[in-house]
C-alpha cells in the first residue's frame, strides 16, 4: 500500500516490532508491526524437537523470539531492542504452561549490530544474567556456514498468532520455508532495499510463513540457523512480498567478535 506524503511516498509494510522510518530513492518509507512472534499457515512443532529456541517477554508478554548459540548468549533481531529488561524464557514447547523443563534468565546487555538503521543489518546479541542449564529440552544452536542456495528448503520457528485474527498459538509453531534469489526478492519488492545480507523466502502453499514477526526468530537450513526474522509484506505469508531474514553469514566475524568479548 502506498500513501501520499509530503516528501515522497510512504510504503508500508509490516515489521515484526515496532514502528520505523527509512528511506528508499530518496523516499522515506514507514515500516510497522505488532509485537510477538506471528506463524502462519504452520504446524506445531513436536514437543522439545527445537531446543535452541527461546522466548523473549516483557512482564510475561511475549515479545520477541531468539537462538541459544552459546549458554549466556541469544541471538535475535536488532528491530527487538527494547529500553526494558528481557526475561528469557527456554526449555518450553508451550508458552501457557508450566513446563518442568523451563528456565527463566535475564537479559542483562544488549548488543545490537553497530550498523542496523531501522532495516538492514538487523540483527543483535542478547547477554545473560547467567548460563543455561543444558538439557534435552534446551540446547544451542550452530550458525550456518557456506552459501544458502536458491530454493534450499528451510523452517522457521516462533510462538504467537496464528492467523490475523490475533490467534494464539498454544504451542511453538513452524513452517517450511524456501529460499528465492535476490533479483525475484527485489522485483516483487518493487523499490524497498534487499541487500545481500538477507534472505528471502516463501511457504511451500499460499499465506505460509510469519507476518509481523517471530520477531527475531530462525530461518533454520540444515539444521543449523541461516537467518534471524527481520520483516514481512502487509498480508501474512503473501508470496507477493516474500519474508526476509537477516542472513547470519554476513555477520560471522561480528558475532564471534561479540562472544570473545564478552
Amino acid at each position: 500500500m502506498v500513501n501520499s506524503y509530503a516528501n515522497g511516498s510512504v510504503r508500508l509494510y509490516l515489521h515484526s516490532s515496532g514502528l520505523r522510518l527509512t528511506w528508499v530513492n530518496h523516499e522515506r518509507f514507514c515500516v510497522s508491526g505488532a509485537d510477538g512472534s506471528h506463524i502462519v499457515g504452520g504446524r506445531d512443532s513436536a514437543p522439545h524437537s527445537r531446543p535452541y529456541m527461546a522466548s523473549l517477554q516483557i512482564q510475561g508478554r511475549p515479545n520477541c523470539g531468539g537462538v541459544l548459540v552459546r549458554e549466556d548468549f541469544v541471538l535475535t533481531a536488532a528491530h527487538c531492542a527494547v529500553p526494558l529488561q528481557y526475561t528469557v524464557v527456554v526449555g518450553v514447547n508451550s508458552l501457557s504452561g508450566n513446563e518442568a523443563t523451563k528456565q527463566e534468565l535475564t537479559a542483562v546487555r544488549s548488543f545490537p549490530h553497530p550498523n542496523y538503521d531501522g532495516h538492514a543489518n538487523d540483527i543483535m546479541l542478547l547477554k545473560l544474567n547467567s548460563k543455561v542449564q543444558l538439557t534435552e529440552a534446551v540446547q544451542l544452536i550452530a550458525l550456518k556456514t557456506g552459501r544458502i542456495n536458491v530454493a534450499t528448503q528451510c523452517l522457521t520457528v516462533g510462538w504467537g498468532d496464528i492467523g490475523d485474527n490475533n490467534t494464539l498459538a498454544r504451542t511453538l509453531q513452524e513452517v517450511n520455508v524456501t529460499t528465492l534469489s535476490q533479483p525475484v526478492c527485489r522485483l516483487r519488492w518493487r523499490g524497498v532495499p534487499i541487500t545481500r545480507t538477507m534472505i528471502c523466502g516463501i511457504g511451500s502453499h499460499s499465506f505460509q510463513g510469519f507476518c509481523s514477526g517471530d520477531s527475531g526468530g530462525p530461518l533454520v537450513c540444515d539444521g543449523a540457523t541461516a537467518g534471524v526474522v527481520s520483516f514481512s509484506g502487509r498480508k501474512c505469508g503473501d508470496s507477493k512480498t516474500p519474508d526476509v531474514y537477516t542472513r547470519i553469514s554476513s555477520f560471522r566475524e561480528w558475532i564471534r567478535s561479540v562472544l570473545n568479548n564478552n
